[in-house]
């Protein structure tokens, strides 16, 4: 389109410097659009002056990479919500407890240790502060809301049992749950229903995961069968929505350890004709074996329906000396991080099972959106609490008759209310994450 067209007659001087101006003007957006489809390379700039653009650029280059697949996206959302729990402190509490001895009738006898006369009541007066992130407090409407419709088990051996009571008194607090189910020794096996919310909490006796027989009289002994879970429980996974397993204590008893009919080994078999191999790898492979099982069982389902696994970290014991002397653990308050170090026993029993439980979370990210597996890690913050445990008051007032040189104590499990309930203020807090990202 030449200038030429436009202009029919001579024009004055000015008229001409205007026109000229005009059309520089007109020619700078042909050039700029000149620009826009066919840019200067741009490795003819320096690095640190680009030029800097509004819009989005057409450049002649092969097309950019697709978004990330759904199993990064997983990654990535894990670690946006994720807390690292497992560093902090213990720190004074004037609040306490949701509950107390006497307003919760579903504690274990041996656990009561306000209603069997423990003196002091500072155990009771401390929470844990993570270093890196906020643990709100427990919020048992919350909780419930979450888990409305569902079915909660515990499976596991008395830990497992320990900290469902602790959640079970937390939250009686707001809505009283109906016992409806019993069964076994010790009342082994126990299902409540909410009807607030229809939310059944089940329990599992199950101290190995894995398939087992625990010794008797007549055998000293347990045996595990370990490519096996155990169907006690396993058989009606199809009916849990959320499963927190937790075990550990029973694999320091004396074992035979089978797979597939054949003897592995053992563990303290004096007289027995077995290689004795110890038992972290042991207590491993019971992890794996049951994480897959629920990921082959529940990851391959039909109806694809979710299920939250959770699996709680081994909590040390603080025996001093002998079980059964005078003060075997009688501290009063927590350890600080400088006191008390994780390390050699302790720590190689939470290797053993955090290993497992991160390689079976990495292959359900990558296979199965439907199995959701997390540890809830308390090792560390169960260590350094050698304070809450009942001691001598797993018996009701035990010095009633003055101070004995021996006597029972329970440096394992935890007083309820306690130190435990911090486990469970754990599991909401994750429980609010995960709720989070499926909404």
């Amino acid at each position: 389109m030449g200038t030429t067209n436009l202009l029919k007659e001579p024009v004055p001087h000015f008229l001409r410097t205007k026109l000229l101006t005009w059309t520089l003007y007109a020619l700078l957006p042909i050039a700029l659009i000149h620009l826009y489809f066919y840019p200067i390379p741009l490795s003819l700039f320096p690095t640190d002056q680009l030029p800097q653009h509004n819009n989005p650029i057409i450049l002649k280059t092969p097309l950019s990479p697709p978004p990330s697949p759904p199993k990064e996206v997983e990654k990535i959302q894990h670690l946006e919500t994720s807390c690292d729990y497992t560093n902090g402190k213990w720190v004074p509490d004037k609040v306490g407890p949701l509950y107390n001895g006497t307003n919760c009738g579903t504690i274990k006898e041996g656990q009561n240790c306000m209603s069997h006369g423990r003196p002091d009541m500072g155990y009771l007066y401390w929470r844990w502060n993570p270093n890196q992130c906020h643990l709100p407090r427990f919020e048992p409407k919350a909780f419930l809301k979450i888990l409305n419709n569902k079915h909660l088990a515990f499976v596991g051996d008395s830990m497992a049992r320990n900290q469902l009571e602790s959640l079970l008194c937390m939250l009686s607090s707001v809505s009283p749950p109906n016992l409806v189910y019993t069964n076994g020794e010790d009342n082994k096996f126990r299902r409540w229903h909410f009807p607030s919310h229809n939310l059944t909490v089940s329990i599992y006796w199950s101290p190995f995961l894995v398939k087992g027989l625990e010794k008797s009289n007549e055998v000293n002994h347990n045996k595990l069968y370990l490519e096996s879970v155990d169907e006690k429980w396993a058989s009606e996974l199809d009916q849990i929505d959320t499963i927190v397993l937790s075990i550990g204590h029973w694999f320091l008893h004396p074992a035979v350890y089978y797979y597939k009919d054949s003897v592995l080994g053992c563990h303290f078999c004096p007289g027995q004709n077995h290689t004795e191999i110890g038992y972290f790898d042991i207590y491993g492979k019971a992890i794996k074996t049951t994480l897959e099982e629920i990921t082959k069982r529940r990851g391959r389902g039909v109806s694809g329906k979710e299920i939250n696994v959770i699996v709680t970290t081994f909590s040390p014991a603080h025996f001093e000396g002998e079980w059964d002397k005078l003060g075997a653990c009688s501290k009063t308050k927590p350890f600080s991080e400088q006191e008390k170090k994780l390390e050699g026993f302790d720590a190689d029993m939470r290797k053993a099972e955090v290993d497992q439980i991160e390689e079976a979370r990495m292959n359900t990210i990558n296979k199965f959106r439907n199995v959701r597996i997390e540890a809830l890690d308390v090792t560390k913050l169960a260590l350094l609490r050698p304070d809450g445990h009942p001691g001598p008051y797993m018996h009701p007032f035990p010095f009633a008759n003055g101070v004995v040189e021996r006597v029972q104590n329970d440096c394992v499990h935890w007083c309820l209310p306690g130190a435990i309930d911090t486990w469970n203020e754990i599991l909401l807090d994750m429980m609010k994450k995960w709720d989070s990202i499926s909404s």
